[in-house]
């Protein structure tokens, strides 16, 4: 795995408490990101995506922190997914990074960000992944 280069500019930050252990959550995300990962759809062949599922992984750090980076015509970005020991569960935090260089990447920006969408998409996100460790527990 080849070393991080240097964050593009804060976007946003979403967590949630899961009721699980932090293995549990970590195996979820982990399945999670794998099945993500796999082939972008039409959506990336349309943005150019790099790599084509528009996420890899830059840092896999088990237990505590994977971080998934890319880019396309309009932007550069990384999602961090952060856990943590909490009273109650673990926390799972996903932190955003985005630039959106150009006339075009400030449209791009308008439409996914301003609107709502970005952060939409990415709470459902998080709710999945703690979902899936939720079920996990109870297979």
């Amino acid at each position: 795995m080849r070393p991080a280069p240097d964050p593009p500019p804060y976007l946003d930050e979403h967590h949630l408490l899961v009721d699980a252990p932090r293995e549990r959550v970590w195996a979820a995300l982990e399945t999670y990101a794998a099945q993500r990962l796999r082939v972008g759809g039409p959506v990336a062949r349309v943005l150019g995506t790099h790599p084509p599922a528009g996420f890899a992984p830059t840092i896999v750090d088990p237990g505590e922190r994977l971080e998934l980076s890319g880019r396309h015509r309009f932007s550069r970005y990384r999602l961090t997914w952060l856990l943590a020991d909490s009273p109650g569960g673990t926390e799972l935090r996903a932190v955003s990074h985005a630039e959106f260089p150009g006339v075009h990447g400030r449209v791009y920006r308008w439409l996914v960000v301003r609107t709502g969408l970005h952060a939409l998409v990415t709470r459902r996100l998080v709710r999945e992944v703690g979902r899936r460790a939720l079920e996990e527990g109870t297979g």
